[in-house]
This record gives C-alpha cells, sequence and structure tokens, in this order.
C-alpha cells in the first residue's frame, strides 16, 4: 500500500472517530435532557434530528471509505448497495435541509414579540413534527436514485460508460441524459436550501451586530453582561451555516466540475476529496454544537463547576 493510499485511509478514518463518537454523544445528551425536562424546546429537537442524520452520514460513507483503502470493495450484493447508498444520501440531504431549518428557526427567533415574524417562529414550533415528516418524505424520494442503478462492485467496464464509481458499489445509469440529470438534481436540492440558510445567517448577523452597537452604547450592569443565550444560540447557527457553505460548497463545486468535463467523472482524486469535504460537516458539527450548547455541556459534564467546599470539610487552622 502506497503512502497515499495510507493518507487517505488516515484521513478518513479520522473523521469516523471524531463524527460518531461526537454525534452520539450530541444524541445521547438531548435524549438525557428530554427525559429529565420531559420534552425538548423546537431548537433542541432540529439540533437531535441533524446529530442523527450526521451520525449516519459520517458513520456510513467515512468506514466504507476506510475499508475501501485497505481494497476491501466486495462489501455489499446489488441489495446492499442499494440499501447503503440509499441511506446515505438521504440522511446527506436531511442534513442539508434541517440545518437550513434550524437557521430560519433561529432567524425568527430574534424577531421582536407580537411582530408577524414572531407568529411564524411559533407556528413552525408547533408543527415542527410535520416539517420533520415532509423533510424525510422529500428527501427519500429525490434520493431513490439508488435504489434503480446501484450495483455491487464487479469488473465490468461496461458499468463506467455512463456510471459513477463509489468505490464498494456502482452507480449505472442506463445513460449520460439520466446520469446527468441525476446529478443536476442532487445539485439544486443542495444549492437551493444553500442560499436561503445564508440569506437566514446574514439576517442573523446584521441583527447581532446592531444589537452589538446599542449595547456598547448603553452604561451600567447591563452592558457589562456577557451575550444572552438567544445571542449565543445565533452564533452557533451561524457558524453551522458557515462550515455547511464551506464544505458542501466544495464538495458542489467539485461536483459540478466532473459533470462538465467528462474525463474527470472517473477521477478518484476529486471522487476522494469530494466525500472528504461532504463528510467533514458532518464530523465537525458536533463539536460546535458541545461546545456552544449549555444543555449538552452540561449532560456531558463538559462545563461541570468545581462544588464548594463545606465548612465542615475545610482544613482548620
Amino acid at each position: 500500500m502506497n503512502s497515499d493510499a495510507v493518507t487517505r485511509g488516515l484521513l478518513f478514518l479520522s473523521l469516523t472517530a471524531a463524527g460518531v463518537p461526537g454525534n452520539a454523544a450530541v444524541i445521547c445528551a438531548f435524549v438525557s435532557v428530554a427525559f429529565h425536562e420531559g420534552r425538548l424546546s423546537p431548537a433542541d429537537a432540529i439540533v437531535l434530528h441533524l446529530a442523527s442524520a450526521n451520525l449516519m452520514v459520517v458513520g456510513i460513507r467515512c468506514l466504507l471509505e476506510v475499508l475501501a483503502t485497505f481494497e476491501i470493495y466486495n462489501v455489499f450484493d446489488d441489495t446492499g448497495c442499494k440499501a447503503v447508498i440509499f441511506v446515505y444520501r438521504t440522511s446527506r440531504s436531511l442534513s442539508i435541509w434541517l440545518t437550513f431549518v434550524l437557521s430560519v428557526y433561529q432567524c425568527l427567533s430574534v424577531a421582536p414579540p407580537g411582530s408577524r415574524w414572531a407568529s411564524a417562529r411559533a407556528l413552525l414550533a408547533q408543527n415542527l413534527p410535520a416539517v420533520f415528516l415532509s423533510l424525510w418524505l422529500i428527501n427519500t424520494s429525490m434520493s431513490a436514485a439508488p435504489l434503480l442503478f446501484a450495483v455491487g462492485a464487479r469488473n465490468d467496464s461496461r458499468l463506467l460508460q455512463n456510471g459513477i464509481n463509489v468505490e464498494f458499489c456502482f452507480l449505472s445509469f442506463p445513460s449520460k441524459l439520466s446520469r446527468d440529470a441525476n446529478g443536476a438534481a442532487q445539485v439544486g436540492r443542495d444549492v437551493v436550501p444553500m442560499a436561503l440558510m445564508a440569506a437566514a445567517s446574514l439576517v442573523l448577523l446584521v441583527f447581532l451586530l446592531r444589537h452589538s452597537r446599542r449595547a456598547r452604547g448603553l452604561r451600567g450592569d447591563g452592558a457589562r453582561r456577557g451575550p444572552s443565550m438567544e445571542h449565543r444560540a445565533a452564533l452557533t447557527v451561524i457558524t453551522l451555516v458557515s462550515l455547511y457553505l464551506l464544505f458542501y460548497g466544495v464538495d458542489n463545486g467539485l461536483w459540478v466540475y466532473t459533470l462538465t468535463v467528462p474525463q474527470t467523472l472517473g477521477s478518484s482524486l476529486i471522487s476522494d476529496l469530494r466525500i472528504f469535504f461532504s463528510s467533514l460537516y458532518a464530523a465537525v458539527s458536533p463539536v460546535v454544537i458541545i461546545v456552544s450548547n449549555k444543555k449538552v455541556n452540561k449532560q456531558l459534564n463538559c462545563g461541570k463547576e468545581p462544588k464548594p467546599i463545606s465548612d465542615a470539610a475545610k482544613p482548620k487552622d
């Protein structure tokens, strides 16, 4: 095994080692919050679903890429390939759309009470289960191509004529048109929420800048206090959206490049870069959530404060 293959394997192994326990810790923390408090806030429920989708993304794809590095390809038959790629693509697109829903909800959360936007936030919170169900239905339907065209890895040159090699499986499309149409649908599915969440984050950023200027003009205790819970949540969402725009922007840029330059479609380097950047968000986002979310911090004892020493336990002079 050459040094490039070892480096590739270590990179994907590091994503797996960071993303799987990180997302699992976030899920366990919110399940514990729901158990002790009896409910989750709408924002926490969205983050819980986001961590679940990210866990599937990094757990499925990165682990399989590690196996492919060690040339363990024939893991799945045709049925297994259809199932694995379908679950991966559905969870990946769910991760994107849940990040968008989180950014919209947080944008509505900074609206003044009594406004139309505050009413929209309450409506979104009340209908959150319906939103989750709609996202599942939309994204599973848009990820149906693997159920039709995915096959197990095998030595058949005809598979690459209009197909895509994903190391452990093939996506063998019946024609170039169907392959390009599927690729364009994937890009559109990613670009639409990308543009919308970027707009929502800009609104949040403008609000935070205006509030910061007003706070600097004030005097007294209120001006010296740290950022409020709403502001910390807004900064967390802006950070997550920025990471999404960076990582998935590179991923989609490389995907468009492979569709427009046919000789790059089978390039292993471009394919590896795409998979790495699309998985990087799923591996890094739980770190942002753990650091910034006080509820998760508390459940994981990351922000545990030392207990004061009682008078009985104090050493005597």
